[in-house]
């Protein structure tokens, strides 16, 4: 991967629905959750709008900043209920890449002097410590070793890492589970795009850099002749690495691309379970049940204020995605054309 020209691409507008139903055998009399589902604000995305819509009605709901300044929202649902559904609906405004960051003095240094720990970058040193279990192997060392050699300009050895990820892994949905570990997908050679987010950041962390797991969605575009499908689209994820400057870089291993206006920002943090779109906990005699996920990305025109025709639930009417397998954490996969999401 080579880094982005500067020729002016322009500022996209989407609206993003990501639905989540679950349904169980029998009656669930208390449900308590949190959610990353409200995009972030940022010098390159502005939220029009956004909210999160939760059936049936919690009878408590609140909203606040968590310690990486992302928007969680957390719920408690006492109405019994055999059905739970959590959609986030937003319209989003988002810029491309800033070419001042990719040529700035920041991104061009060497990348042993833009470790936090020689410059003693306290609140990016979190970003630089392996995580629990390790994620950094003699695999990993070896890998990163390659790519980050002495003197080579930041920049040009992350584009390096992203590409070398793009090429030597191979994207497989279903593949993986969120408890696969980076070792295994460096054995493997093969994941989908938060394996690769992971093994990214493992291979910066390994060198003293400080990388950070970000979460959102990726606009993708239909085969050529074919219709958009609502709810084909899906979660994605992508690393970012800290620049000298205190801005980070992100980067997507999975498309070997650097994240540009086609990239939704949700989240982030050091790990996946920093930031899962839904997790919870239940009260029930249920002994069973399914997850169906639903994600549509829709490319707005400028000024479109993207309010949807909605549904008894809350949402659009319209299919829902297929129920995700067993382990599959809820980032649906649809490599079916253009870039990969998942």
């Amino acid at each position: 991967m080579s880094v982005p020209s500067t020729g002016a691409a322009p500022t996209r507008r989407y609206r993003v629905i990501h639905t989540t139903r679950y349904t169980y055998d029998g009656v669930v009399s208390s449900s308590y959750g949190r959610c990353y589902l409200t995009p972030r604000e940022l010098p390159g995305q502005r939220v029009v709008r956004s909210e999160v819509r939760i059936d049936p009605e919690p009878d408590d709901r609140s909203t606040g900043l968590d310690v990486y300044g992302n928007i969680d929202t957390y719920f408690h649902v006492r109405t019994p209920h055999s059905v739970l559904e959590v959609s986030g609906v937003s319209v989003v405004d988002v810029d491309p890449i800033d070419q001042g960051l990719l040529v700035s003095a920041a991104a061009r240094t060497p990348w042993e002097q833009a470790r936090p720990a020689v410059l003693g970058a306290g609140v990016a040193a979190e970003f630089t410590y392996d995580l629990d279990p390790p994620e950094i192997t003699p695999a990993v060392a070896d890998y990163a070793r390659a790519v980050f050699t002495p003197g080579r300009p930041l920049v040009e050895a992350v584009t390096d890492l992203t590409s070398r990820i793009f090429h030597d892994f191979t994207y497989r949905s279903g593949s993986t589970a969120i408890s696969t570990r980076v070792d295994t997908v460096m054995a493997r050679r093969e994941g989908v795009c938060q394996d690769f987010a992971r093994v990214a950041l493992a291979c910066l962390r390994s060198v003293g850099l400080a990388g950070r797991y970000e979460s959102g969605y990726l606009a993708t575009d239909p085969p050529p002749g074919r219709e958009r499908i609502f709810g084909a689209d899906a979660s994605h994820a992508w690393a970012a690495v800290w620049l000298p400057d205190d801005r980070w870089l992100p980067f997507d291993p999975t498309n070997d691309k650097l994240v540009d206006e086609r990239h939704v920002t949700v989240a982030w943090g050091r790990d996946y379970d920093d930031v899962p779109p839904l997790r919870g906990v239940i009260y029930t005699d249920a002994t069973s049940s399914e997850i169906e996920v639903s994600v549509d990305v829709c490319p707005l025109a400028e000024g479109d204020p993207g309010t949807p025709a909605v549904g008894a639930g809350g949402v659009p009417d319209a299919p829902v995605a297929d129920p995700v397998p067993d382990g599959d954490p809820g980032l649906v996969d649809d490599a079916a054309a253009g870039p990969v999401t998942g």
